[in-house]
């Protein structure tokens, strides 16, 4: 199994994954022309995309969904509500392209086995994923205002993560936004900071070879260094060095990751 991250942030978010036997990807929160160009850069195809699973209605996680259905006849996948809070922002999707993936089950896919699970966010009915095959696992969170045990019972021991590291609570705190956003994304149903996504990290991470992608940063109110830092630090009073079997990764809102075999 290999996975790029196409794009993360408030901007637009793609994940791609593949193996032997076809491709997937993780929402389209880009416009299809840019999905599209970061497949090239990749050296990867909408022509490889066997179905596209979206994990909650948001514009930055949907907004090239409707354009890639229609043009390369792509299958959608997403929970009920999410299908309902779509109608009228994606366009019109065949209902032979129209499928259904519940809430905390369990969906095979050839070798890959993608198990779905709740988070906590201002949305309809957000869910992430977690992809399995074989012995090799890779989760998928971000959006979610705190990560609760529950969660953290399913992403525990992956090979490879891609967690929200959304921001730095001082930058926040003293930034721009007027104080009903700042509220918000400090709720229960906002985004998790760097130090409460290492708190977090610190109960999922086994004594194994770990990558983390730090994802789903804010451009206002983060900076790549200051999360990796700050993840590094917190981390490092948990008993957990970095660089030792944890490696953490930076995802970027215009250029994909190299392709990562898991």
């Amino acid at each position: 199994m290999r996975f790029s991250i196409l794009a993360s942030g408030s901007t637009g978010n793609s994940i791609y994954i593949e193996n032997e036997q076809g491709a997937y990807l993780v929402d389209a929160g880009l416009t299809a022309k840019r999905i599209e160009a970061q497949l090239a850069k990749i050296g990867r195809s909408m022509k490889d995309v066997k179905a596209i699973f979206v994990t909650h209605e948001h514009s930055d996680h949907i907004k090239g969904v409707g354009v890639l259905a229609r043009k390369h006849g792509v299958p959608i996948y997403a929970n009920q509500k999410t299908w309902q809070a779509m109608d009228g922002l994606v366009g019109e999707i065949a209902l032979d392209q129209r499928y259904q993936f519940d809430m905390e089950t369990v969906q095979s896919f050839g070798s890959i086995s993608i198990e779905s699970f709740a988070v906590s966010h201002d949305s309809v009915d957000p869910m992430f994923y977690v992809f399995h095959e074989n012995d090799r696992k890779l989760a998928i969170i971000t959006d979610t205002g705190y990560v609760s045990d529950r969660m953290k019972g399913i992403i525990k021991s992956a090979d490879s993560f891609v967690f929200e590291s959304n921001h730095d609570v001082g930058m926040l705190q003293m930034g721009r936004y007027p104080w009903s956003v700042k509220r918000r994304i400090l709720s229960d149903v906002g985004h998790v900071s760097n130090e409460d996504a290492a708190i977090a990290m610190n109960d999922v991470i086994e004594q194994k070879e770990t990558h983390i992608y730090l994802s789903h940063l804010s451009r206002d109110n983060n900076m790549k260094d200051l999360a990796r830092m700050s993840v590094e630090q917190t981390l490092k009073t948990c008993g957990i060095i970095t660089g030792e079997f944890v490696h953490l990764k930076d995802t970027d809102a215009e250029e994909p990751t190299q392709l990562i075999t898991i």
